[in-house]
């Protein structure tokens, strides 16, 4: 089971949208190879307002993500794609619910 997660809020620059988007969606093939990534939302939460929720089984896989190419390629772009640089909370998970998996 997950253990810790992180949340980070983005805030695109006025007309920088679609290359947050786009930067985004090119960002789950990344967290896709990550072994200690659990699972990975890029979320759109208003007109300007971006997020990303992940989890990790163990605090070593969240702090190697977070060494990672998809926090590397953030911080690169951030004073290009983000009117203020991203919020990063560190949290821990208390209880999940996972999809049951279908057997065949």
């Amino acid at each position: 089971m997950e253990t810790v997660a992180l949340w980070v809020q983005l805030e695109a620059r006025k007309g920088k949208e679609a290359e947050v988007e786009t930067l985004l969606r090119e960002s789950l093939a990344v967290a896709v190879k990550e072994t200690g990534t659990v699972s990975w939302y890029a979320l759109k939460l208003g007109p300007t307002s971006y997020g990303i929720f992940d989890t990790f089984l163990t605090n070593q896989d969240r702090e190697a993500h977070l060494s990672g190419k998809i926090a590397k390629s953030l911080e690169e772009k951030a004073s290009d794609l983000f009117s203020k640089p991203p919020t990063i909370e560190r949290m821990d998970i208390l209880a999940s619910k996972l999809p049951e998996l279908e057997q065949s």
